[in-house]
């Protein structure tokens, strides 16, 4: 179908996992689920997903959070694309990014994987780096504490009182990337707000 698109959340499965920095691709996805009043349901391709429109001409979105851990994304993405007749342009995969400062966006066609995991295992897969990534700021570690530390670590007291925001905002990102394009997206999230 030429209206829907592929959203992929990237995360690690089960609660030890859930409030983690690196789980910010599933908490974006739960927070688009609720806002299209969809349920998260598993599938066949090893992921739960969830379908909705953000308004009623809007693209569909089939919102997706793959149950394996985050570096093998990659073959759930693959077999969801195959199961929805998904091509590589109307997949957008939200995840987490160490180079973005926290409570920022930025929103990308394409490109290298920077070092991330799960975005090199998605490419790998499904044969292309050619879709558009969400990529939700974490920033930094602090001091000499290394990344994969950091990533496993739940956001801060601080961080999680803004954290519904930076949420919402990538949402919104997620759906308007569907509806009008990513140069729109992009003018209107990577603005200084």
């Amino acid at each position: 179908m030429d209206d829907q698109w592929l959203v992929v959340g990237l995360g690690n499965p089960g609660p030890g996992y859930a409030g983690n920095r690196h789980n910010v691709g599933h908490m974006v996805l739960a927070h688009l689920a609720d806002e299209l009043s969809a349920s998260f349901k598993n599938h066949k391709a090893n992921a739960a997903v969830a379908e909705g429109r953000s308004f009623g001409d809007a693209p569909k979105l089939i919102l997706a959070k793959p149950n394996s851990f985050m570096n093998l994304s990659g073959g759930p993405v693959a077999a969801l694309m195959r199961f929805y007749k998904i091509p590589v342009e109307r997949l957008i995969v939200v995840h987490d990014e160490l180079d973005i400062d926290f409570d920022s966006l930025k929103l990308k066609g394409g490109g290298g994987h920077g070092g991330h995991n799960g975005i090199r295992d998605i490419a790998a897969a499904v044969g292309s780096p050619d879709f558009t990534r969400v990529r939700v700021g974490i920033g930094r570690p602090p001091g000499r504490q290394p990344a994969a530390d950091f990533v496993l670590r739940d956001f801060s007291g601080d961080e999680r009182s803004v954290l519904p925001n930076l949420l919402s905002d990538a949402a919104d990102a997620v759906a308007l990337v569907a509806s009008d394009g990513l140069e729109a997206a992009q003018q209107r999230f990577h603005s200084p707000r």
